[in-house]
């Protein structure tokens, strides 16, 4: 998968809702929804893989394996990924974006935080010198061109719209395809980095790690300049209230009968159990066994 599908999302003048999976059941089923595009947290792999918190537990070699099934199940959809601070420096940054575009992830998010980074919507986060972080983005845009490439600052925190503003100017022209103020949520501040920054495409993000948020519509967000709205573990909070109800359901009746569920039968239809029956069917003579 190339990055043209993600630029061609970045182009647009209206905004796209992309939603983190992290499986490739939940990458199926954001397909089935019609989503255009999804994300992939290095929250939710450091959660599902590791049970750790998004504390720098996970390498980008990691985020590569968990992309890379989950390819399939896409069919084409393109899939942005968490690529932190790029887990080192330029050199680190080049080698961690050959591995995303060899499993198939069609653009990456870095950010400018101290390594090991922490939780966007933690306090106490650092950000490295800018210089630095432009580097790592130029020598990306040089050595991985067909990734899409969006370059996220952490700046805003400790020390506000101004700094955030010139960073992302820094990083838009060292060859950033889009830029990603962590933790600006006003519509008016959104806007004032569009019209310092215009022409270049916004990505913002909506975790529920960020708590309560303007309430703000999608049009107001298009005419800001924002064009990504990332919804990292949306999905994956709904799927463990669903989990643990079923548990505490199972423990206190010993059923789940009351917890709604997904009939088995979209579970096979959306795993392929059918068509791989019918495989097995065509090519295994009748009564032959391994």
């Amino acid at each position: 998968m190339t990055a043209s599908a993600l630029r061609a999302l970045l182009a647009q003048k209206t905004v796209t809702h992309m939603p983190g999976v992290y499986d490739p059941v939940t990458a199926a089923l954001a397909v089935a929804a019609g989503h255009r595009g999804v994300h992939l947290s290095g929250a939710a792999v450091a959660a599902v893989a590791l049970g750790r918190p998004d504390l720098g537990y996970v390498h980008g070699t990691q985020i590569a394996e968990r992309a890379a099934t989950l390819i399939p199940a896409l069919t084409g959809v393109p899939l942005l990924a968490d690529a932190d601070t790029g887990y080192g420096n330029p050199l680190h940054a080049v080698w961690t974006g050959l591995a995303y575009a060899r499993a198939g992830i069609s653009g990456l998010h870095l950010e400018d935080q101290v390594n090991p980074k922490r939780c966007g919507h933690l306090a106490g986060k650092e950000v490295i010198d800018a210089s630095l972080a432009a580097a790592k983005i130029s020598a990306l845009a040089d050595h991985v061109p067909h990734l899409a490439l969006i370059a996220r600052t952490d700046a805003y925190a400790g020390h506000g719209l101004t700094e955030t503003i010139a960073r992302l100017r820094q990083y838009a022209e060292a060859g950033a395809d889009a830029v990603f103020p962590e933790g600006v949520d006003d519509p008016g501040e959104l806007a004032a980095i569009h019209r310092a920054l215009p022409g270049v495409p916004i990505v913002v993000n909506r975790s529920e790690a960020g708590g309560e948020r303007p309430a703000v519509t999608d049009d107001e967000l298009a005419a800001a300049g924002v064009r990504l709205v990332l919804h990292p573990v949306a999905a994956l909070l709904a799927a463990m209230r669903a989990a643990s109800l079923a548990y505490r359901a199972i423990a206190e009746e010993g059923t789940a009968a009351a917890v709604e569920r997904m009939p088995w039968s979209g579970f096979t239809a959306l795993v392929g159990q059918d068509e791989a029956l019918h495989l097995d069917a065509h090519y295994v003579p009748r009564g032959a066994h391994p």
